[in-house]
């Protein structure tokens, strides 16, 4: 058996064992990685697919047993080459970080400009997109890093830990009715349209929790997935806007939007740093997530990832 079966197996997964796909993939031919495949069983003793014909249908059971091992190994590989970058370039490499449109925009510059400062010779790719595909990306070693509010802590596989919490702040005209409310009520909330980010984004699942509890059932007029659509709409009148309030600062509400802090009622939220369990995290991966929260030092993300760390350890 060879690591290129192994690729094989894994990226049939991937695309829903369909080969042709597969070896479009991995520039290859089909008929290539049907051989290696087969050849992989026959040695194994066990079939990894079931088939109709030449078509794979569907993963056995020992086949399962078969993947989880395959990833494992894959994983240890990819972790010997970072070992080898590690020590043959000390400071330069990639840093691959997967987060949402709204810890890109206003959380992340100020902390990405100081680590490029620190590491001038790391190359940074920034990946964005919504919490379940930042998930899928440090899945899938396509990221490092990841950085959202939702989904990080829902997956096994990935190591989670708490960075910093933020609360919603409601944003509308200066000319507007609630512009001179301190504290608005959820009975006022629901009164009016409402532009608030996508269900599964930036809090969401709170503010709906917090009208369900009263009862109240909202206008949702627009719905948008970062903090510079909904006050940009908010501007264009169609609603009041719910953002992070990391977002509804000075110069992103002008002299046209006021802010009122809504943690009175939806609560605080809780960002979250994630890594995939297992994987080798090169110095300047540490030196990020510290950048990020002072108390994610490498010592506590390595007891972490060794599941040597107490719960409270992560506390806020």
């Amino acid at each position: 058996m060879n690591l290129h079966q192994f690729r094989f197996v894994q990226e049939a997964v991937r695309r829903n064992l369909n080969l042709t796909e597969t070896a479009k993939a991995l520039y290859t031919s089909q008929p290539g990685i049907s051989k290696a495949i087969l050849e992989l069983e026959e040695e194994l003793g066990v079939d990894i697919f079931a088939r109709h014909g030449k078509r794979l249908r569907r993963v056995t059971e020992p086949g399962q047993l078969v993947l989880k091992s395959i990833e494992t190994i894959m994983r240890e590989v990819a972790n010997l080459k970072r070992i080898g970058e590690e020590y043959s370039k000390q400071d330069a490499g990639t840093l691959s970080i997967a987060t949402t449109h709204t810890q890109a925009r206003y959380f992340l510059p100020q902390r990405v400009t100081e680590l490029r400062r620190r590491f001038p010779k790391v190359q940074l790719v920034l990946h964005q997109g919504m919490p379940e595909q930042v998930a899928r990306m440090l899945l899938d070693d396509v990221a490092d890093v990841g950085i959202a509010t939702e989904a990080l802590a829902a997956h096994e596989d990935l190591l989670s830990l708490p960075c910093y919490e933020w609360q919603h702040v409601m944003v509308v005209p200066v000319g507007h009715p609630l512009a001179g409310v301190e504290r608005p009520t959820i009975e006022q909330l629901a009164a009016v349209p409402l532009v608030l980010y996508h269900p599964t984004m930036t809090g969401r699942t709170r503010i709906d929790q917090a009208f369900a509890r009263a009862r109240l059932k909202p206008f949702v007029s627009l719905e948008g997935i970062d903090s510079d659509v909904i006050m940009t709409y908010v501007r264009a009148g169609m609603g009041v806007g719910i953002v992070t309030e990391l977002a509804a600062q000075a110069e992103t509400l002008g002299t046209e939007l006021v802010a009122r802090p809504l943690g009175h009622l939806f609560g605080s939220n809780t960002t979250r740093v994630a890594f995939k369990r297992g994987a080798y995290l090169r110095h300047f991966v540490f030196a990020f997530a510290e950048l990020l929260s002072e108390r994610l030092s490498a010592p506590l993300i390595q007891r972490a990832m060794s599941g040597d760390a107490d719960a409270r350890d992560y506390d806020l």
